[in-house]
């Protein structure tokens, strides 16, 4: 059996993980491990696009182990508890690696189980999700495909990554049934379980506009909570009511309820009171509220923010700030403010930047461009622009 131990542990070696280790080893730390199985990265914000058929999915993963930092140790394994009194992770070869202080991203998990018939159906008959690698090509197949008929497109409750995916796809597919003249003979659904078309009222104006220009009928306070891949039909259910009906679809989009990995709910870490699981950390130090050599961030932390991967970028460095401050016997005083940002494409050459912190007021990061409208420029930000940041700057530690 594997018994290890290295002064600091990352779980998960995702966009949160790859991040923190290599701002850690820029600030000198020399006993750094990463836990994580996949020998693949995946810079998913391109998924949308590839099921868009505006990239191309090749050009979303590369080999775990080039971006793995040099100098951090990459323990090819994926932890399944975690005792925070003893201070060690066990892994899924019953292995165990003790720490003196431990960083927590292994990601969030898509419960395709809480809609019945959804997972069955992917990738076939015109159902699938671009939450998926191998699934996110078979969407632009269906878009591509359908030239009349019924097009479902939804978003579940409770948080999820990257929120304004569900309609991202929506507004892409709209845009591509346009140009060829179809999008009149194609009745288009999107199914939201909000009141309004976005939770900052400055970006979902805008968004109103897009939604009328293409004729969606949103079904607002709604999710689907069934589908029926033979009958090609989806089940929407009225949150406030109850009330179901039945949606049938030529093509359709599909987004899972997610919520923290199953490990991670049973553990000592997640908040009692939270169905989904997260960990629970003080929403401005990214520290466990119980106990101090614990962080979390990215999907799994209990922080209300939206869970996007420009919400990473600025928890990285305060979660790392914090941590050499504790390591040095001082108190964290690095403060993530909630930050997030959403690249909606709302055309298949535009794209609205929203930005946005704890306090659902935007906050524009670009000066002198009015980000707060649809532009052709952000579209290249969201094509070119971030990709390039987050392959050569974020996850080496740069920004």
């Amino acid at each position: 059996m594997t018994k290890l131990h290295h002064r600091t542990v990352i779980i998960g070696g995702g966009t949160a993980g790859i991040s923190v280790a290599a701002r850690l080893r820029r600030a000198g730390e020399k006993d750094v491990a990463v836990l994580d199985p996949s020998l693949h990265h995946y810079y998913q914000p391109l998924w949308t696009l590839v099921g868009g058929g505006r990239a191309p999915l090749k050009e979303s993963v590369r080999p775990q182990e080039t971006v793995m930092p040099k100098g951090v140790r990459w323990i090819r394994r994926a932890a399944v508890s975690i005792d925070p009194e003893a201070q060690t992770v066990t892994l899924d070869d019953t292995g165990t690696v003790s720490y003196d202080h431990l960083v927590v991203c292994p990601g969030i998990q898509l419960d395709w189980d809480r809609v019945p018939g959804l997972e069955a159906g992917l990738g076939k008959d015109g159902l699938s999700s671009n939450y998926l690698p191998h699934t996110a090509p078979a969407t632009w197949r269906f878009i591509r495909g359908t030239r009349s008929g019924s097009a479902v497109f939804s978003m579940p409750t409770g948080a999820i990554k990257c929120g304004g995916a569900p309609q991202k796809i929506a507004y892409l597919a709209a845009d591509y049934w346009r140009q060829q003249g179809v999008l009149g003979k194609i009745d288009v659904h999107l199914v939201i379980p909000g009141a309004a078309i976005f939770g900052v009222p400055e970006f979902a104006r805008v968004l109103d506009d897009v939604v009328r220009r293409y004729g969606i009928n949103v079904h607002y306070g709604s999710e689907v909570t069934e589908v029926r891949p033979e009958a090609r039909e989806v089940v929407v259910t009225e949150l406030g009511t109850g009330g179901r009906k039945n949606l049938p679809y030529d093509m359709a989009h599909l987004v899972p309820p997610q919520s923290a990995p199953e490990w991670i709910k049973r553990s000592p870490l997640a908040g009692a009171d939270d169905p989904a699981g997260y960990v629970e950390i003080d929403k401005h130090t990214m520290r466990h509220v119980r106990y101090p050599n614990v962080w979390a961030l990215g999907d799994v932390g209990s922080s209300p923010n939206s869970k996007t991967g420009a919400a990473v970028r600025k928890q990285a460095p305060v979660v790392v700030a914090n941590l050499l401050a504790s390591m040095n016997g001082r108190e964290p005083t690095a403060t993530y403010h909630g930050y997030s940002s959403c690249p909606l494409t709302t055309a298949r050459n535009k794209m609205l930047l929203a930005e946005f912190d704890y306090s659902g007021q935007p906050t524009p990061s670009i000066p002198v461009i009015n980000t707060i409208r649809e532009r052709t420029d952000m579209w290249y930000l969201k094509r070119r622009g971030l990709p390039f940041l987050y392959w050569n700057l974020m996850l080496r530690g740069l920004a």
